[in-house]
C-alpha cells in the first residue's frame, strides 16, 4: 500500500540552477556552469512538475473532448478583433508614446538613469488617474511618507490613489485580490521578490519570476501595470532580458546631465509605433510635456553661425526639426580626435572619408566634434547630409545661409539617396519659417513647393556642397 501511495503522490516542485548564457540545468549553486564554462552565470529557478507531459496523445484528446474551451484551429480571417480602448493618462506625450493612451492590461516597462524623472512622472500619471481608474502605488524603495512628500511638492491630487510600501509579491498580489485597483505602479521591480525562491532580491531569477506573476495577474484581471526598472552601466533594462519580452511596451527615460529636457522613447510597444517620442521638462512642479519639441531644440541665436545646420529628423510619427552643430579644428595629435554625441561615432568617420574622397575637403588633419543640441539622439541616416554640411560651415568658419534646412542619406559613392516621408518633413520647416531646404532629389515634391519654402534638389555630395556655396 505505501508503494502504490507514493506512486501515485502528485511531483513536487523543483529547485535548479540554470546558467544564463547556455541554458544548462544544474541541481546545485556552482560558481562555474560545467557545461560552456561560464562564470557566475548560475540563477535559481522554481520548476514545477509538468504532470500532463508524460501523458500521450491520445489521452490529451480524451481530455479535451466535450469541453467547451478545447483548443482548436480557426482561420485567422473569422477571427473577431476590436481595437483596444485606450484611456488617457492626462500627460499628452505619455500619451503619444503610449499609442493613444493605456490599454487595459497592459504592461509597461519603464527604464532609465537614476534621478532621471521615472518615479515621477508615473506618480504624476497615476494621480491625474486616480479619480477616474483606482489605483495602487506600490514602492519597494521609498517610504510611504517620502511618496507622499513628493506628491505634495507636485501639488497632485490624491483622490482615488492607494499607496502600499511593500517588496513580497505574494503579499501585493493579495492587497490588490482585496482592493481590486485598474492601474498597479510598482516601483521598481528589481525590489521585489518572491516566497518561492531563495534567491535575493534584485538577482536574475527574482525578477523574472516577480515580473512573471504581475504580467499573469494583469492578463487574467485586466489590470494596467507600470513597472520602473533599473537600468546597468551599459544603459540596459537591469535583470534578464526575458523581463522585456514578457511587458507589452518598454520606455526609456534619457536626458544629458545638467539638461532640463527629458525625452522619453518607446523601444517596443504592441500597442502602437516603436521608436515614438515625448519631450518633457523637468521644472519645480515635476514633468512639463512640451508639445512643440522643435522650438526648444533650435538655437535661440539671432544670427546664423558657423559650424551650424538644423536638419528635419523623424522619431516614431513626430518630423522634428534639430540643430546640429560641429567643430572642426587643427589637431595638435598625429590621430586626430571624432567625437560624436548623439549621432553614431563610426557614422560619422565613414561620411567624414565621404566628404574627402568624394567632396574634395580634407579634414584629415583636423579635430572633428560632432554634437546634436538638445540631448536628442538621431538614429536615423537622414541625419548624414546636414552633418557634412555642419563641419563644412565650421571649416571654411563660414554660416550657411539664413533659414537653411537639410536632410538626406550619403552613400559611400557620394550619392544622396531619400529618406522616408519627405514631405511631411518639408511641412515641418516651412510651418517653423524656413525659406530654403536641400533635400535628396527623390524627396521633392511632386505636388508642387511648399509656400515660401525654396526646395534645393541635389543627387551628389558635391551638389549639395555647391547649393552652400556663396
Amino acid at each position: 500500500m505505501a508503494k502504490s501511495a507514493a506512486r501515485t503522490s502528485p511531483p513536487k516542485a523543483r529547485t535548479a540552477y540554470v546558467c544564463s548564457e547556455c541554458g544548462a540545468d544544474h541541481g546545485k549553486w556552482q560558481g562555474q556552469c560545467g557545461e560552456c564554462g561560464a562564470w557566475n552565470t548560475l540563477s535559481e529557478f522554481v520548476i514545477e512538475p509538468a504532470a500532463a507531459a508524460k501523458a500521450g496523445p491520445a489521452s490529451r484528446r480524451s481530455g479535451w473532448a466535450g469541453k467547451a474551451d478545447a483548443p482548436k484551429v480557426t482561420a485567422l480571417k473569422d477571427v473577431r478583433h476590436s481595437e483596444d480602448a485606450r484611456v488617457s493618462t492626462g500627460i499628452g506625450e505619455l500619451d503619444r508614446v503610449l499609442g493613444g493612451g493605456l490599454v487595459e492590461g497592459a504592461v509597461v516597462l519603464v527604464g532609465g538613469d537614476p534621478g532621471i524623472g521615472k518615479s515621477t512622472l508615473l506618480l504624476q500619471a497615476v494621480a491625474r488617474m486616480a479619480p477616474t481608474l483606482p489605483a495602487l502605488y506600490v514602492t519597494g524603495e521609498e517610504s510611504l511618507a517620502q511618496v507622499a512628500g513628493r506628491a505634495a511638492r507636485l501639488d497632485l491630487p490624491l483622490d482615488g490613489l492607494q499607496a502600499l510600501a511593500e517588496t513580497g509579491i505574494e503579499i501585493i498580489l493579495e492587497h490588490a485580490a482585496v482592493s481590486r485597483p485598474k492601474l498597479i505602479v510598482a516601483d521598481s521591480v528589481q525590489t521585489l521578490w518572491t516566497e518561492s525562491l531563495t534567491a535575493a532580491p534584485g538577482s536574475v531569477s527574482q525578477v523574472r519570476e516577480s515580473a512573471a506573476r504581475l504580467v499573469r495577474y494583469a492578463k487574467e484581471t485586466g489590470t494596467a501595470v507600470f513597472l520602473v526598472g533599473h537600468v546597468t552601466k551599459e544603459g540596459g533594462i537591469a535583470g534578464p532580458r526575458v523581463l522585456e519580452h514578457m511587458v507589452d511596451a518598454v520606455l526609456y527615460f534619457e536626458g544629458e546631465s545638467g539638461s532640463r529636457f527629458r525625452v522619453l522613447r518607446a523601444f517596443k510597444n504592441r500597442f502602437g509605433a516603436v521608436n515614438e517620442l515625448g519631450v518633457f521638462a523637468m521644472g519645480d512642479k515635476g514633468l512639463k510635456e512640451v508639445p512643440n519639441p522643435s522650438a526648444i531644440f533650435l538655437s535661440g541665436g539671432s544670427t546664423p553661425q558657423p559650424g551650424s545646420c538644423v536638419m528635419v529628423t523623424r522619431e516614431g510619427t513626430r518630423p522634428l526639426l534639430v540643430e546640429v552643430q560641429a567643430l572642426v579644428d587643427a589637431s595638435p595629435l598625429s590621430n586626430p580626435r571624432r567625437v560624436a554625441v548623439g549621432l553614431e561615432q563610426n557614422r560619422l568617420a565613414m561620411l567624414l572619408a565621404v566628404l574627402h574622397r568624394h567632396g574634395g575637403i580634407v579634414v584629415g588633419d583636423q579635430d572633428v566634434f560632432v554634437n546634436v543640441v538638445g540631448g536628442i539622439r538621431v538614429q536615423e541616416t537622414a541625419a548624414d547630409l546636414p552633418v557634412l554640411l555642419a563641419v563644412l560651415s565650421s571649416l571654411q568658419d563660414r554660416p550657411l545661409p539664413d533659414k537653411t534646412v537639410a536632410f538626406g542619406e550619403i552613400g559611400l559613392s557620394g550619392e544622396i539617396r531619400p529618406v522616408p516621408n519627405g514631405e511631411e518633413r518639408l511641412r515641418e520647416a516651412a510651418t517653423h519659417g524656413f525659406k530654403r531646404a536641400i533635400v535628396p532629389k527623390a524627396n521633392a515634391p511632386k505636388s508642387g513647393a511648399f509656400k515660401g519654402l525654396e526646395v534645393i534638389a541635389v543627387e551628389r555630395l558635391s551638389q549639395a556642397l555647391e547649393s552652400v556655396q556663396p
